[in-house]
């Protein structure tokens, strides 16, 4: 790093004393710089330093100047207390004023608001604001900065505090510098934390003379790090991807420090105190203004400090680290030295950094990649302008001489050349022996070796070199000199091999001795052996050339070019010289290139590279080729030489020489492969011709060909013909039915015989199914005899009618016709069919899943009717198994499921009307029946809740209809139920106002709403905790299921020994006139009062009533006898459940009993609903359903 005056200004008052410079901003373009000098505001074209203007219009000492980062205005402040914002037109367009001294403004980087400071308080304007907002402070204010996104404030105190404000001026942190009032804060500046690449704070003070750094929350971060002078100002610079701070004040310098404080050297020095300094944007100008008037702007140069050696890249960055790059593998490592760095070098596993007072010897650790430890550090400053690194040694070169020092810092030797050294390249060797490769300015080319101290002058030419490269096996030099002439030389002779225009650089490739690179005029020259050159566009200068990548130093990065080598490698292929192609291919071309290489090569018969050329491009056709051959060339022996004729013959057949390669097999007795090669080739005619005799074999194998042949031209009728011809009648069937040829498919099985080929005739039954021909299947598969594969036909094609009645005849297929059957019904929707199909094919508990599906999903949607029907239905299918259960114990277990099933069923047959009617806004269900369902429900859920039915709704319907038909002792029930159930709040303002009604009425039933029981004769209250049943000789009432009234029907039951049959026929007989000569007892007639009474159920009942009302009513064969037909009802239930019989205590009321489910309806109401909807209100059967 070096700067350059670019130009210096010293300004007088007007008694030509010297004139304070107190502060320096730069305009926002950079193009001018703004100066605060006494009581003027002086502007400087930034490239000349011509005084563009003079500003007037402070009273007095003007300290601080800013500029705003949109360019538009810039503003000064001073002694006389005054703000001044200025246009860019250098026109003074407002002035504001502040109590006391202004010390330092700030513009905003990222909004026109302007902070000026004075020495009690703190100002932030805007040009939308009419005035300043003032903040008061606890001391003087010494200095300012805003961060980069413009919201935080940092103030510096006199009192040694730092205060972080935001945009609004209010205090967000707070740092106190030791020392209080001993050390105000003079210079303060935000930077970018190079680590975390967080902002930090950059804080100096006068009693410390330290430089420390700062969070934005006050926390302090690093060490500090000491100055040794007061400084004035800090400001951020920014160049290169790096973070600097530039320092100035009591030191008479301005100097260039790194982000983490450390002092990286001076950039201008002036006689007294340096109060300003100023950066420009995006360049290396730096503006510096003195105690002693002096105004300049400096250029700072920083030259690329680096070192290569091989694929390993060492280099400067951030003036403090050093980052080695491995190019090929893009591993880089930094290592951070914390001093300014002058001189880099690198050789092998060492690595050489010259600081500012010390030199660090660094050493790769083994086995791990790019990981460096220090080995030595000398503390000497050495004067050098190249530093080279051996293995055990540095070597420093400085003009004419060069010195040899051990890591210890010892000068072990010193060579003195005659003239000064300009390019020195390591060129290897055992430790402690290294050989250099010297170019000096006299045109010479030196060697030296480490073991002595006498140079060894390999040749000389007549102009100064710039630069060289030693070839790979160090035959070779290569010289670039100031003529820009790039030279080769043989070592051995001095002979000069080529000479090359237009060089700047040069570099051999490591991997291959007879090629090198060189870079000049923006291009990029590569040559081969004595070859002409390859160019291509190119910026920079070429410093390494490895296989096919070229490093190339572009400004002050290090970048890996790679680069095809297709140029060199066709240079060598033209001349013959395979070998050398390939060298060259192996270290970068394209697969084209390969290929092209590999067919020259065979062309050539050099296999060994064309199988090499063969393996890159993955032609595994040509490999095995080579295979082959290289097999036949192994055995050996007296038929090498044919072997080697096919072999040209196999070439000529890849590349397309047909005939060539055929007359060439004939030659060599091998007319097999002329024939496999036009067979292949779908020349069927000419194979023909090289066939060696009457070859059955051979024909039909060339008619198969030519059947493939005529499938791939897509003629399919033409090569099934030929291949049942040829005998593959599978081939044939395959074409023919993937084109639909019924008829040929029918035609084909006709050939067939159903016993030796019966698998080739199931593939055609198969092929006649999928094209819809499932009669033409179907024939086939009878033809052999298989009635599951038949059935199976049937099913795949959907034709269930047909399956199904083939199931009907043959038992043992039905499931294999009932399953899929029940499988496409459920997909159809028709899931009631679904369940039977499914208890048909013996899947119960499909079936029984598939009910239970359809009861509960009816549930959940609210359709109870619909859940009520498949209940029954699956009570049907329960009732069923238990009829063929072979086991007592499981017959038992389903009849009970039976009777819970049909016990659900009738509770949500009857929930439905309830549903509707607290649901919906209107209901064809009368009072009295919805009052009867209520009570039903009521009754029925007392042993527990049924899922779906909603408790609140059967209360509320009981409690609303009992209300208005007068059952107020039933209503005040419900009203007590209901304060133990959730009423929605639908619902609460109508059960509100029932309960107050209700409450207002009597304790009683209506007599008439009473049920009576028929046997007992008995009243029940409407409210029964033992369930539906009387509550005195606990008969189970029997409901209409549509009004859901009480029917007048008790149950009785026969003697064991009556059969059903017997007793249904007992029953259908007349009864017999009375007997007046029985003997009492003996028919059950009885005689009360001397009246004489022939009633079965009378005379049971006299007998029984002072015993057991509980009882059953059992008859004898002489009491069904005297029962009329008309009163008697009988219930037919299958096996194992028994009949029920129950006599009509009331013949009057017509009754109606459905035989499908065993439910009993007033004979109207059940009329009425068949006539609207021809089915049983509760089982949904017609009358022409199949009964039990």
């Amino acid at each position: 790093m070096r700067t350059v005056p670019i130009w210096v200004d010293k300004v007088h008052t007007r008694d030509n004393s010297e004139q304070q410079i107190y502060d320096l901003c730069f305009s926002a373009d950079g193009t001018q710089l703004i100066a605060a000098a006494g009581n003027k505001v002086l502007v400087y074209e930034a490239l000349t330093g011509t005084l563009l203007h003079s500003l007037k219009g402070h009273k007095d000492i003007v300290y601080c100047v800013a500029f705003a980062k949109d360019g538009k205005r810039f503003a000064s402040g001073g002694a006389d207390k005054n703000v001044i914002i200025w246009t860019g037109g250098m026109e003074a367009i407002l002035k504001y004023s502040h109590n006391d001294t202004i010390q330092c403004v700030s513009y905003n980087p990222v909004s026109p608001i302007l902070a000026s400071c004075s020495s009690n308080d703190f100002g932030l304007w805007s040009p939308e604001q009419k005035n300043v907002q003032k903040y008061r402070v606890s001391s003087r204010v010494c200095s300012c900065s805003w961060n980069d996104d413009g919201t935080l404030l940092a103030l510096g105190l006199a009192n040694g505090t730092i205060s972080i404000r935001n945009r609004s001026g209010d205090e967000k942190s707070k740092i106190e510098r030791p020392g209080g009032n001993q050390s105000p804060v003079w210079a303060l500046c935000w930077n970018i934390n190079r680590t975390d690449q967080a902002e930090m704070l950059c804080v100096t003070d006068w009693g410390n003379r330290t430089l420390s750094f700062h969070l934005p929350n006050g926390k302090q971060i690093r060490s500090e790090k000491p100055l040794g002078f007061n400084a004035c100002r800090i400001v951020p610079y920014r160049h290169a991807g790096g973070d600097y701070l530039l320092v100035c004040g009591s030191n008479r310098q301005c100097q260039l420090f790194s982000s983490e404080g450390y002092a990286l050297g001076p950039i201008a020095e002036c006689s007294k105190w340096v109060w300003a300094t100023a950066t420009k944007q995006n360049s290396t100008v730096v503006a510096v203004g003195s105690e002693d008037g002096t105004v300049g702007c400096h250029q700072l140069i920083f030259s690329t400090v680096h070192g290569l050696y091989k694929e390993r890249y060492a280099f400067r960055e951030h003036l403090t680290d050093v980052v080695v790059h491995h190019l090929l593998t893009e591993e880089k490592v930094r290592i951070c030295c914390r001093d300014l760095i002058k001189k880099i070098a690198i050789y092998k596993n060492r690595l050489a950094v010259q600081l500012q007072e010390k030199l660090m010897i660094y050493e790769q650790q083994e086995g791990e990649q790019l990981h460096y430890v220090i080995k030595e550090k000398i503390s000497q400053n050495f004067e050098c302008s190249l530093m080279v690194i051996c293995t055990n040694h540095i070597i420093l070169c400085h003009e004419k001489k060069l010195q040899s020092v051990n890591f210890q810092g010892v000068k072990e030797r010193e060579w003195t050349l005659d003239s000064p050294v300009r390019y020195i390249k390591i060129v290897g060797g055992p430790a402690n022996k290294e050989g250099l490769l010297l170019g000096l300015k006299n045109g010479q080319v030196s060697k030296i070796f480490l073991d002595n101290p006498f140079p060894v002058e390999l040749l000389k030419i007549s102009v100064p070199i710039r630069c060289l490269d030693l070839s790979s096996s160090r035959q070779k030099v290569a010289i670039v000199d100031d003529n820009n002439t790039c030279s080769v030389y043989q070592l051995s002779n001095s002979e000069l091999i080529s000479q090359e225009p237009h060089a700047n650089s040069v570099a051999w490739n490591i991997h291959c001795e007879d090629m090198l690179c060189f870079s000049g005029q923006n291009w990029l020259n590569i040559k081969a052996s004595n070859f002409p050159c390859h160019q291509q566009k190119f910026q920079g200068y070429v410093v390494g050339f490895y296989g096919a990548k070229i490093f190339c130093l572009q400004g002050y990065s290090m970048t890996t070019l790679q680069v095809p080598l297709s140029a060199p490698m066709y240079q060598y292929l033209d001349r013959k010289l395979y070998r050398e192609a390939y060298e060259v291919a192996c270290m970068g071309v394209t697969e084209a290139d390969w290929s092209q290489l590999a067919h020259e090569s065979v062309n050539a018969l050099e296999l060994d590279i064309a199988t090499q050329a063969f393996q890159r491009i993955q032609d595994y056709k040509y490999l095995e080729l080579m295979e082959s051959i290289a097999n036949q060339k192994r055995l050996g022996g007296p038929q090498a030489n044919i072997n080697h004729n096919v072999f040209i013959g196999d070439i000529l057949a890849w590349q397309g020489k047909f005939n060539e390669a055929a007359r060439l097999y004939r030659k060599c007795g091998r007319s097999d492969k002329a024939v496999a090669l036009f067979t292949d080739l779908r020349l069927f005619d000419q194979a023909q011709e090289y066939l060696s005799g009457d070859s059955t074999t051979e024909r039909m194998n060339i008619l198969k060909k030519r059947a493939d042949w005529a499938q791939d031209i897509h003629d399919p009728r033409a090569a099934a013909e030929m291949y049942l011809n040829a005998g593959e009648i599978l081939k044939a069937v395959e074409i023919i039915a993937a084109n639909g040829w019924t008829s040929m498919l029918v035609d084909a099985s006709r050939r067939l015989d159903a016993t030796d080929q019966a698998s080739t005739l199931r593939i055609i039954a198969d092929h006649l199914r999928r094209l819809g021909s499932v009669q033409l299947a179907c024939d086939i598969l009878r033809r052999l005899g298989d009635t599951t594969a038949l059935a199976t036909a049937l099913v795949e094609c959907g034709a269930w009618t047909e399956a199904l009645a083939l199931a009907k005849q043959h038992p043992d297929i039905s499931r294999n016709v009932y399953l899929p059957y029940a499988r496409w019904l459920a997909e159809q929707e028709q899931f009631i069919e679904a369940q039977q199909a499914y208890y048909e094919a013996g899947c119960l508990e499909e079936a029984e899943r598939v009910l239970n599906t359809l009861a509960m999903n009816a549930v959940a949607l609210n359709k109870y009717e619909d859940a009520s029907h498949f209940f029954w239905l699956f009570a049907k299918h329960r009732l069923q198994l238990a009829a063929k259960a072979e086991l007592s114990n499981e017959a038992l277990k389903h009849v009970t499921q039976f009777h819970a099933l049909e016990r659900k069923s009738s509770a949500y047959y009857a929930y439905q009307a309830i549903h509707r009617f607290t649901n919906e806004p209107f209901t064809s269900s009368l009072p009295e029946a919805l009052f009867n369902m209520a009570r039903y429900l009521l009754h029925e859920t007392l042993h527990g809740p049924l899922t779906g039915i909603s408790q609140f709704a059967v209360v509320y319907s009981l409690m609303k209809h009992a209300k208005t038909l007068g059952a107020y002792k039933t209503a005040k029930h419900a009203v007590t139920l209901l304060q133990n159930l959730k009423i929605p709040v639908q619902f609460q303002e109508s059960v509100d106002l029932a309960v107050l009604s209700i409450r207002a009425q009597p304790y009683q039933d209506a007599e008439d709403l009473l049920p009576l029981c028929y046997r007992c004769s008995m009243s029940n209250p409407l409210y029964n905790p033992r369930g539906n049943c009387c509550i005195h000789c606990g008969e189970n009432f029997i409901f209409s299921f549509i009004s859901f009234e009480i029917l007048p029907l008790v149950e009785f039951y026969v003697e064991e020994d009556i059969s059903a049959a017997e007793a249904l026929q007992l029953i259908k007989t007349e009864p017999l006139k009375a007997n007046n000569d029985l003997k009492n007892g003996e028919d059950y007639q009885l005689y009360e009062n001397d009246r004489q009474s022939t009633d079965p159920f009378s005379s049971y009942f006299y007998s029984h009533q002072l015993r057991d009302q509980t009882s059953k009513i059992i008859l004898n064969r002489d009491a069904l006898l005297q029962l009329k037909p008309t009163e008697v009802i009988v219930c037919r239930w299958p096996p194992p459940l028994p009949s029920q019989y129950y006599r009509n205590f009331l013949p009057d009321v017509a009754l109606k009993h459905c035989k499908h489910c065993n439910k009993i309806f007033h004979a109207d109401d059940y009329e009425l609903h068949y006539l609207q909807k021809n089915q049983c209100p509760f089982c949904r059967s017609s009358r022409s359903s199949p009964t039990f």
